[in-house]
């Protein structure tokens, strides 16, 4: 099929340089020119008058070819039919005809470059695609009604977007008429015309630019009309208290609190609980800690390896916490209310309600803002588990808790926290079971980067169970226990502890987000849009409980754009782009991506080729004993354009900062192999990975003359 239409997009190219070309070396060129028009004016009327149908139908097929294929002449075939058939008739064939001419070459443009180029520029293109399928319409109004932008051009652009073929047509057939009636009028006094410049006069074109202009003006217009709709329901204060008012001490609350005070803008910060949110708390610092004790306590066993004759380490379960509540106390500074007042913000405790878009309530005291960032983060999600309720469960919240290692640890969930505290436990001497309803652990990840995380944890004990789901809890004698569903069979797994590990919800209710009928996704985040606002312009949200990533620096990210397009938003705004945004698992080895990787490419359509390089004999990893992992590199077809990297790799999180520069700065493969990396270090697996992919590149003649 692809072989076909290739075909016959090849037979349409032939055709239309068939037609074109011998049209540029040929007399014809002259007939089209103001010149001839006029010195041979009386022999076309009587032409016409003797020949009517076979005129129409001539000028008419005429026209449209010549339009459909960019020939110039278009303008004078215009004026032409105001001599022909007047200022009425002229305007009606002249309209249908180049409206279908301008048609055809859509639909030439379309079929000929739509998919290669879609294809090779999707990314970048996403956010033009979006654009062109909310305002297609709009935009192209305004560049039809504007005489300055050649209408050619016009068709083949709009031809590779997702336009529909129909919306074109007659937006352009409306968009172009005013400037048809100028034309065709202009061919009733042809003896006064001595170039087509006389046509347009300054004043004229300056006209029909404002007239291209009010479709915009309008859309802005219709903008603060929706803004409007949306605040009449609710009183604006004379006065205002803050600059922004922030909800949630997280992370993305913190950036934005930071960003307004370095501003000198007056900002209060809201928190019911503690500073630092989630990531300080229960998630990354103390996670991070649990991890390091496990690796030093794995890395003891392996002692033998590394020529060493030690024995393994003993520990107390509870002075491994303590250390982790340790880590957290010498972390917490940084958030800390002490600290955010000297930057300047106001940090208030207590329950914030909104009660208007410039209005909080906290506990009964009521304050006012020009602008609101909802940051209310995440919480764990735990579905209601018959049974569930005898069982105590830990979360992510309150695993920190515990005081005792648990001999069994049953882990329901194997995304990043639950392959993380499967190793660290496992590690720690806990007989862990993890159990997952999808076919494999790291879904978001690669098919090659799930099946290594769960070889690894597997070797070091992890007992993997996929494709098991959870069906109910119970407690008898004692002894607890999950039921599961395998290939329909019922599997009895007992354990002393659980810990609930399936995801996080966004924190959306509590806080007067039903009352403002503020919108939520499918998945339950704060509806916003590239700007981070929600349906009122003043109220932003960032982090998780808006998504779509639940990651500490994509939170504070989010929540410098809230900031910035909060306190500067009317004279400028900044847009959310994701495209350079890392995230790492925290295994060992580790697991980082940026970009794109197979599976997100593959579910986007997206072409790629693909690089793959084994750490198994880079120097430094064999000198570390650590000689396993890969880097894989996807970039653009026939190009060094980096579209994603992953790493598998002890110290993944940090060599990924290479191709995160890289994607950033739009740095290609080779730059990167001509960049010399110190020796013997993990990064040198990047220059590596690019060597893989310029061998693969080099010209056949080339590498036999080398």
């Amino acid at each position: 099929m692809k072989l076909k239409k290739n075909v016959l997009k090849i037979l349409l190219i032939l055709l239309l340089a068939v037609m074109f070309v011998p049209l540029l070396y040929s007399p014809f060129a002259n007939y089209l020119s103001l010149s001839y028009l006029k010195s041979n004016i009386d022999e076309i009327l009587l032409y016409f008058d003797q020949h009517f149908l076979e005129t129409i139908t001539l000028y008419f097929t005429l026209y449209v070819l010549i339009t459909a294929t960019a020939i110039p002449g278009a303008g004078i075939m215009t004026l032409a039919g105001g001599v022909l058939f007047g200022l009425l008739w002229g305007t009606v064939v002249v309209s249908f005809a180049s409206s279908i001419g301008a048609f055809l070459s859509f639909l030439f443009a379309r079929f000929l470059f739509r998919d290669w180029i879609q294809n090779r520029f999707r990314r970048r293109l996403k956010g033009i695609n979006d654009g062109i399928r909310k305002d297609g319409a709009f935009y192209l109004f305004t560049l039809r009604l504007i005489p300055i932008f050649p209408f050619f051009i016009i068709n083949l652009i709009l031809g590779v977007t997702p336009i529909r073929s129909w919306t074109f047509y007659w937006i352009s057939q409306l968009g172009m008429l005013p400037g048809t009636i100028v034309y065709v009028n202009a061919g009733l006094q042809l003896s006064k015309i001595e170039s087509v410049r006389d046509i347009f006069s300054p004043e004229l074109i300056l006209s029909f630019t404002l007239l291209g202009i009010f479709p915009l003006i309008a859309k802005k217009g219709i903008q603060m009309l929706n803004a409007v709709k949306v605040f009449r329901p609710y009183k604006k204060p004379r006065k205002f208290d803050y600059n922004m008012v922030v909800i949630g001490a997280g992370a993305g609350g913190l950036v934005t609190s930071y960003i307004c005070a370095a501003a000198k803008a007056k900002v209060a910060l809201i928190e019911k609980d503690k500073m630092g949110g989630e990531c300080l708390n229960t998630g990354c610092v103390p996670s991070k800690a649990l991890l390091k004790v496990a690796k030093l306590v794995y890395d003891a066993k392996r002692a033998e390896e590394f020529g060493l004759k030690g024995s393994a380490l003993t520990f107390d379960f509870a002075d491994v916490m303590e250390h982790v509540q340790q880590t957290i106390r010498k972390i917490a500074p940084h958030d800390s209310v002490e600290r955010y007042t000297k930057l300047g913000v106001d940090c208030i405790h207590g329950q914030a309600r909104i009660v208007s878009p410039w209005e909080i309530d906290i506990d009964g005291k009521r304050i006012s803002t020009r602008n609101i960032t909802i940051a209310a983060g995440a919480s764990p999600l735990v579905p209601p588990f018959p049974g569930l309720e005898e069982i105590d469960y830990l979360s992510s919240d309150t695993l920190w808790n515990l005081q005792e290692l648990p001999q069994r640890l049953l882990v329901l969930g194997a995304g990043p926290i639950g392959c993380e505290m499967a190793q660290a436990f496992t590690r720690l001497g806990s007989e862990v079971t993890m159990v997952e309803m999808l076919p494999r652990v790291l879904t978001i990840e690669d098919e090659d980067v799930s099946a290594f995380v769960k070889e690894k944890l597997s070797s070091e004990g992890v007992k993997i169970l996929t494709k098991h789901r959870a069906v109910k809890f119970h407690k008898r004698n004692g002894t607890q226990t999950l039921l599961c569903e395998y290939r329909e069979k019922t599997i009895a797994l007992e354990f002393d502890k659980v810990l609930i590990a399936i995801g996080r919800k966004p924190n959306v209710s509590g806080y007067g987000l039903e009352e403002l009928g503020i919108a939520l996704r499918h998945d339950h985040t704060i509806e916003t849009n590239a700007f981070m606002q929600t349906k009122f312009p003043n109220i932003f949200a960032c982090g998780d409980v808006t998504g779509p990533y639940q990651l500490t620096h994509a939170s504070g990210y989010q929540g410098e754009l809230c900031a910035l397009n909060g306190l500067f938003g009317k004279v400028w705004k900044f847009k959310a782009n994701y495209d350079a945004l890392p995230w790492t698992t925290f295994t060992d080895p580790e697991v980082a991506t940026v970009g794109l990787n197979e599976t997100l490419a593959q579910h986007g359509h997206i072409p790629y080729e693909l690089t793959k390089y084994s750490i198994n004999d880079l120097d430094r990893a064999l000198a570390d004993n650590e000689a396993h992992g890969f880097v894989k590199i996807l970039t653009a077809p026939g190009s060094d354009k980096i579209l994603g990297a992953t790493i598998v790799s002890n110290h993944a999180s940090e060599m990924l900062l290479e191709f995160v520069t890289a994607i950033k700065n739009k740095i290609g493969l080779r730059n990167i192999l001509r960049t010399t990396h110190a020796y013997p270090t993990m990064g040198e697996a990047n220059k590596y990975a690019a060597g893989e992919w310029r061998k693969a590149h080099m010209p056949s003649w080339l590498r036999l003359l080398l």
